[in-house]
């Protein structure tokens, strides 16, 4: 069943959440974003971003491989946008620096299970999280069982194209860009939002 209505926002959705894309949501051209399914000019949705994080209690950052090792220099630059960004927000970083399954422990302070991101996101109590620096195909997968299991905002910067499984997911998202999202935030931090 494709609909055009189906607006990706926070759960719990259930225990199998349909994917965004079955529910005919499709990924933003350049110089958009997608903002609960629906698609959007890239600068709006950074303001969306901006005030979610600002108004968010618990915003945590989740930088996956792509950000956290630093195999080129755009990964080191990225990488020192995201600190940033997260530092003027106040947010926590809890790292997914790789994909294996963590069993049968994990440090949920520590670290994020990708197959189980639901545990991390209850034991922190996170009302925000922010993907960045992962595969997109293990980024969707988490996504997807956050919204399904948990009541988390989340948010997706992807370097390629998106994920319509977060509620708000920009495309293209290098250095530059975060530090465009970084000012954006800045500016609505100064201006008492």
């Amino acid at each position: 069943m494709q609909t055009t209505n189906y607006k990706v926002i926070n759960g719990p959705e259930g225990y199998l959440p349909p994917a965004a894309a079955s529910m005919g949501v499709v990924l933003p051209d350049e110089g958009e974003a997608l903002f609960e399914g629906k698609i959007m000019l890239k600068e709006e949705v950074m303001k969306k971003i901006a005030v979610k994080l600002l108004e968010a209690k618990n915003p945590t950052f989740f930088p996956g491989p792509l950000v956290l090792w630093a195999w080129n220099e755009k990964a080191i630059e990225k990488a020192k946008a995201v600190k940033e960004l997260a530092e003027i927000v106040g947010a926590k970083i809890i790292p997914m620096p790789d994909y294996r399954p963590k069993y049968p422990m994990i440090n949920p302070e520590e670290e994020i299970n990708p197959n189980h991101p639901n545990l991390t996101i209850w034991h922190n109590k996170i009302d925000v999280c922010v993907f960045v620096g992962v595969h997109c195909h293990y980024a969707n997968l988490a996504l997807k069982i956050i919204r399904g299991g948990t009541n988390c905002y989340t948010i997706a910067l992807c370097g390629n194209y998106g994920h319509e499984d977060a509620m708000i997911s920009l495309r293209d998202i290098y250095a530059e860009e975060v530090r465009s999202l970084t000012d954006v935030v800045k500016s609505m931090k100064k201006g008492g939002k």
